[in-house]
């Protein structure tokens, strides 16, 4: 099996070399990621599709965040991992392209003596209808969330959700 590297960076996304993905949580370095949140309009409000990672995975398990996340690989752009993962995650091959809308840096130690310490692009695009067939190793379940709804769940239950969600939709509100 191959070992799954991570592009470590500084605060302004400068690369400074690569890192085993398990290691480079384990240090806490900085390191490159990214955010899918797909979203469609109904005619009262944005909906976003969410999932619920999987119980097996190797941090926040159970808990609730956007459509898909990672980290790009050594010479994929944001939106080509994207794009990947998008399909290796949530089964989705519709998708073809995604808008970069900003990135933010965060830390959060987490489960498992884990630190999430990423520089997250947000990756966005409007979808209609589309097909989802999520992996089950990834994920336990998905659902379209109303903006409005997403919003007050976050703030009333921040449990539910991943340590870097409601920056992510903060962020999408805006754009």
């Amino acid at each position: 099996m191959i070992e799954e590297q991570v592009i470590l960076v500084d605060p302004q996304g400068r690369e400074l070399g690569e890192k085993e993905k398990m290691q480079a949580h384990r240090d806490g370095d900085l390191h490159l990621a990214f955010s899918v949140l797909l979203y469609r309009n109904r005619s009262d409000q944005r909906e976003y599709l969410m999932h619920q990672r999987a119980l097996g995975k190797y941090h926040s398990g159970g808990l609730w965040t956007n459509t898909c996340c990672s980290h790009p690989r050594v010479g994929e752009t944001f939106a080509q991992a994207g794009i990947r993962r998008l399909e290796e995650e949530m089964g989705i091959t519709a998708v073809q392209q995604l808008t970069d809308i900003g990135h933010f840096v965060y830390r959060a130690e987490l489960d498992s003596q884990l630190v999430e310490h990423e520089l997250d692009h947000i990756l966005v695009a409007q979808v209609d209808e589309l097909t989802v067939s999520p992996h089950p190793d990834e994920v336990m379940a998905y659902r379209w969330w109303p903006s409005g709804e997403l919003a007050q769940a976050v703030v009333d239950t921040p449990e539910l959700f991943t340590a870097w969600f409601p920056q992510v939709l903060a962020e999408t509100e805006n754009c």
